[in-house]
């Protein structure tokens, strides 16, 4: 062969280009509302992307039906829970930006396209995450009021948010190994790492964005139970001690200063009905105090009306203003557990202090 023949015969290299997102969905047992997740993500009108399914040890199909709808399939192991299951495949992944969907969401057929967009629009944006739409899947009251007072909650944000959401949530690939993922060893359990993570980001000077027009379908089916239960112990009373040890404090979302007001209001409610049993003037302060919550609720109590009606709107206000009740036992208690892990590390310092450092006779 002449060298001019090999010239004209140049060997091709293939470079394959990495995806733009690289979708992280943790699963356990994730039944129909799974199948509705990758069934959507299919769907979508932005295709740039590749789909990584954690399976952390499923009873059911859910890792077999992954595989069969093509996508690329790990395993934790051994019940480690959606934030170490995040952790591992944001490790396997390729994508410049890290998309995390909960295994009971269902994305709009536009939500990766308006994520992509607002990312593309606007480089400055390090971390994005959405909301719940308005129509949640599940049916009963309990469920339709959580997700639609989430959705609520999320649409009347800050855009330029102080923390985090794996609902629907994205990040650069890069930032999320440098601050080295969920936080698993302090939240061992579903909590707040996503709270913690979005803390974390600012902390380190990033910017993170509140996009409402990027949303998915719920599909959870909350009881009240389960409700209290989570709000309590996994996101109320885990929330206070992150703001408290961090210093970090914020008024959006959750946070704003009307929730943290009708707090008080409530409990000086329930304080009047009880002073009115044997002194008639506390029911009119409990009148009064009824009225101010619905005065500085009128705007969520409105939405509730415009989107399910007058009774919707009668039967959830006693759900809400029961939230309110147990968020002040969340706070007092994760600020009691505050103070005890403040006395416990000044102990442990003092301890190391009167150390003898010396050789001792």
């Amino acid at each position: 062969m002449s060298i001019q023949g090999a010239v004209a015969s140049p060997l091709r290299l293939t470079v394959q280009v990495p995806p733009f997102l690289s979708i992280v969905i943790p699963v356990y047992n994730g039944g129909a509302a799974f199948v509705d997740c990758l069934l959507s993500i299919k769907c979508s009108t932005f295709t740039d992307w590749e789909l990584i399914v954690v399976d952390d040890s499923s009873e059911d199909k859910s890792a077999l039906l992954a595989e069969e709808l093509g996508a690329i399939l790990l395993y934790t192991g051994g019940r480690l829970g959606p934030g170490a299951a995040r952790n591992l495949g944001a490790q396997a992944a390729q994508g410049l930006y890290l998309c995390f969907v909960d295994a009971d969401c269902e994305v709009l057929p536009e939500t990766l396209t308006n994520l992509v967009q607002t990312l593309k629009f606007h480089p400055e944006i390090d971390a994005l995450f959405g909301s719940y739409d308005d129509q949640p899947k599940a049916l009963n009251l309990v469920a339709q009021y959580k997700n639609l007072f989430h959705h609520y909650v999320h649409q009347h944000g800050n855009e330029d948010a102080s923390t985090f959401w794996t609902g629907c949530g994205t990040i650069r690939r890069a930032l999320f190994l440098s601050l080295g993922g969920f936080d698993v060893e302090r939240y061992q359990r579903p909590s707040i790492e996503d709270i913690d993570l979005g803390y974390r980001i600012k902390q380190a000077g990033g910017k993170i964005c509140l996009a409402k027009n990027v949303q998915v379908k719920h599909h959870k089916a909350w009881t009240l139970f389960g409700l209290i239960k989570t709000d309590v112990l996994d996101r109320g009373i885990p929330w206070t001690r992150l703001m408290l040890s961090r210093k970090f404090f914020s008024k959006d979302l959750n946070l704003e200063t009307r929730s943290r007001v009708s707090v008080v209001a409530i409990y000086l409610l329930l304080l009047s009905l009880g002073v009115g049993v044997v002194f008639r003037p506390g029911l009119g302060l409990a009148l009064a105090l009824g009225l101010a919550l619905l005065g500085l609720n009128q705007d969520v109590y409105g939405f509730f009306w415009r989107k399910r009606g007058v009774f919707f709107t009668l039967g959830v206000i006693p759900l809400h203003w029961l939230y309110y009740f147990y968020s002040g036992i969340a706070f007092t208690s994760g600020l009691i557990l505050h103070q005890v892990d403040q006395t416990v590390a000044k102990s442990r310092g003092a301890g190391v202090k009167q150390k003898p450092t010396g050789p001792q006779l």
